[in-house]
């Protein structure tokens, strides 16, 4: 048994995180500003984190200020998002520093969109990354069961709509591609590569992703035939987020870890799952 740090353990990928490494058998000490102001990654020298720290075999830097497309084009480019984001990370890659913390770093497909203030945030946390000797992983469009939020993602947007509308009413045209990977498949591939912390290639670039293209106007059909009568209905705005930058995911991790769920299955089953907290 291991004891992990999970850093944004109330994310709605660090929720599932949490939840995976304690059924797996593991001990997990959470870290996530909803919890508490002391559990704030923007405080320098956060004495509750230098505790947890210390306390841990292995931590997963998941924390962000971060939500889906509709938060992210209203505020990546924002003083409040982009000092959140660098405070964050300079105090808390401090903290792994003096630790000698072994660790993994989660980045985005983004990473490689220059134009992405958010993007740019998370090539600087590669960077801290690199230098410390950690791991970085970049997540493509992870989905689980969230709340719907002011953050929540597209799939979690849709299944609202959907219920609470009859219609589901996008943002675009719904032409842009993303790859949408399942939550329970993002956390074995992160465990996995804990494991083989000392053995990975630091050269090598660990993109975790379903590796299938989907248009969001796609995603809103397979939603829409989960519920009775829903139409989908488009806009006439394009995308703003990712603007048209389609980036291909390295597939080496192809080598360790095969992602398992489709996405027909994971709506399904986060429609099942989100019932429980909208009644859908």
């Amino acid at each position: 048994m291991k004891t992990f740090l999970v850093l944004g353990s109330h994310g709605q990928i660090g929720s599932h995180l949490t939840s995976f490494l304690r059924e797996a058998g593991h001990n997990v000490l959470e870290f996530d500003i909803m919890d508490s102001e002391t559990q704030d990654l923007r405080i320098s020298n956060n004495k509750l984190l230098i505790e947890y720290v210390q306390q841990s075999d292995f931590v997963f830097f998941l924390a962000f200020d971060v939500g889906g497309a509709k938060y992210l084009s209203r505020y990546q480019d924002t003083y409040n998002f982009i000092q959140n984001n660098i405070l964050i990370m300079a105090n808390t890659f401090e903290i792994l520093r003096k630790n000698g913390s072994k660790f993994m770093f989660a980045s985005s497909q983004m990473a490689e969109m220059s134009r992405s203030s958010y993007g740019l945030c998370k090539v600087l946390g590669e960077k801290y990354t690199e230098a410390l000797g950690g791991i970085n992983i970049r997540l493509w469009n992870v989905y689980g069961d969230e709340k719907a939020s002011e953050k929540s993602h597209a799939l979690t947007d849709f299944i609202v709509k959907a219920r609470d509308e009859g219609v589901i009413k996008m943002l675009t045209d719904g032409s842009e591609e993303r790859q949408f990977l399942h939550a329970d498949d993002c956390c074995e591939c992160m465990l996995l590569l804990s494991d083989k912390y000392d053995l990975l290639d630091r050269q090598q670039n660990y993109h975790i992703s379903s590796f299938e293209w989907v248009s969001i106007g796609g995603l809103a059909s397979k939603v829409a035939e989960n519920f009775k009568d829903v139409k989908v209905v488009a806009s006439t705005a394009t995308d703003t987020v990712h603007a048209g930058h389609r980036v291909e995911p390295s597939d080496y991790i192809l080598n360790y870890w095969q992602p398992k769920i489709s996405l027909d299955r994971g709506v399904r089953d986060i429609i099942l799952k989100m019932g429980e907290l909208i009644n859908v």
